[in-house]
């Protein structure tokens, strides 16, 4: 097991993209107006793709159109003080090929949001940090 500067415990890959399949909700950090912003979102781990399925004309969608965004995944027990966090960062396409977004349309990804959601964000997991926090001794 190894551990950061700060005492958290630095996960593998392979752990990262575990914990990351375990939860349904993430957020996704892109630029909005030359700013960041942040915006949660329900997603699905396609390998090591990351989905999320929204409308074409949303802001997300534009935003996101072949860039660099962040996206992040986590789980805390505020009674215990332990949990994890995973960070994943890489390239943002829309999915434009109809096989594609037909594959893509049948995974087990149901919008959370209300109205049409069928536009297909996909983010390529290059970059992947974890870390989890353990109960203090």
């Amino acid at each position: 097991m190894r551990f950061d500067s700060a005492g958290l415990q630095v996960l593998s890959r392979e752990e990262c993209m575990r914990l990351m399949a375990s939860c349904p909700i993430g957020r996704i950090v892109f630029t909005d107006r030359a700013l960041p912003a942040v915006q949660p979102v329900n997603f699905y781990l396609d390998g090591e793709d990351i989905v999320i399925r929204t409308t074409a004309g949303s802001k997300l969608a534009a935003a996101t159109r072949r860039t660099i965004v962040a996206f992040e995944v986590d789980d805390f027990d505020t009674v215990a003080r332990t949990g994890w966090s995973v960070t994943a960062v890489g390239h943002a396409r829309a999915a434009e090929d109809p096989a594609e977004t037909a594959r893509l349309a049948a995974l087990p990804l149901t919008p959370w949001a209300p109205g049409s959601r069928d536009h297909f964000i996909v983010i390529a997991a290059e970059q992947i940090s974890g870390r989890r926090i353990l109960r203090a001794a």
